[in-house]
């Protein structure tokens, strides 16, 4: 069998072939770091790099599993409500990081290497990425640690340093939940509506009303996109998954959603505001600066947990504020 696809938008890419040319010559460095905007992209990545190191050209043929169910791969990810991965207390605590480093340790039991995949590693808090670094200083023979995040800079630096560096596009050309490209179109009106000025006050009640229409819609689409985003995921999920792993890999599923359609609404303001720009209007260059500004405390706030809902609302009314008031 042939060896696990990439993703096709990252066939043929420098660092594809960075990659496996370094496999091929057996030259890869014991751990990398792979980044970038689309999780999705990061796992399906970092799937090719763990089947092309379990089943090296030389090896003879055996049956080919997934990597997920090869025995010599092991995966840690971010458990509980909380979804964070703990130190754990000995190498026997299930789902933690010593766990997960005993198990690296273990000679492999049906080939030459061994892979460990740890899942969105800004989920680890301090304690345990000190226990991480030790194993990233001293590797065990014929390991590769793959370390895949959104947010590199969340890591300690020490980590980052000893992990060499991928960042990968998104896979993805586009993404569009059902009922997100109307939202995007009816909030960039709401803008033109503002910008154009808030007269009296029915004018400022309407837009009112259109923000938290715009909100509540949000929600909708939100939690429409993840049902069905999980389903159809969580049927490739590895059989053995306790249930605090499945609610983790789930709320990380959401989490990711909602990013995206946040990033999807910093498009759509950079590109309303970047329109009237060009006639040379810096008013509008202040309130898009604004804007972004109070669009990214929204994002920082989702990434302690607050309802996307919640923090959308926020980012709706401190817009009205600042397109209204441009002028």
């Amino acid at each position: 069998m042939s060896a696990l696809a990439w993703p096709e938008s990252l066939e043929g890419t420098p660092a594809v072939a960075v990659i496996e040319r370094a496999i091929a010559h057996q030259r890869l460095s014991h751990s990398l770091l792979i980044t970038g905007d689309e999780y999705e992209t990061l796992v399906a990545v970092a799937q090719s790099i763990a089947d092309r190191l379990l089943y090296p050209p030389h090896a003879p043929t055996t049956p080919r599993f997934a990597p997920d169910d090869h025995p010599d791969c092991f995966s840690l990810r971010p458990a509980g409500k909380m979804r964070q991965i703990k130190a754990g207390k000995s190498a026997d605590d299930p789902g933690t990081m010593r766990e997960f480093i005993r198990k690296m340790a273990v000679s492999a039991s049906s080939g030459d290497h061994k892979v460990g995949i740890v899942h969105e590693a800004d989920r680890m808090n301090v304690a345990t990425a000190n226990v991480f670094l030790k194993t990233l200083e001293e590797p065990p023979a014929n390991t590769t640690l793959l370390v895949l995040t959104t947010r590199p800079y969340a890591l300690l630096p020490t980590i980052r340093s000893r992990c060499l560096n991928f960042r990968f596009p998104s896979a993805e050309v586009g993404f569009l939940p059902d009922g997100w490209r109307a939202w995007i179109e009816d909030y960039r009106e709401w803008l033109g509506r503002l910008s154009a000025g808030v007269s009296d006050r029915k004018a400022a009640a309407d837009a009112v009303f259109a923000a938290y229409g715009l909100t509540a819609r949000f929600g909708l689409i939100l939690d429409n996109a993840t049902s069905e985003a999980w389903k159809a995921q969580k049927g490739n999920l590895p059989a053995d998954l306790d249930d605090d792993e499945r609610i983790a890999i789930e709320t990380g599923l959401a989490n990711g959603l909602r990013l995206k359609l946040f990033a999807g609404i910093e498009h759509a303001t950079r590109d309303f505001a970047l329109e009237r720009i060009s006639t040379g209007d810096e008013s509008y260059r202040r309130a898009f600066t604004a804007a972004v500004e109070k669009l990214e405390h929204a994002v920082g706030l989702l990434r302690v947990n607050l309802n996307a809902q919640a923090a959308l609302e926020s980012f709706m009314l401190a817009s009205l504020r600042l397109w209204a008031a441009r002028k």
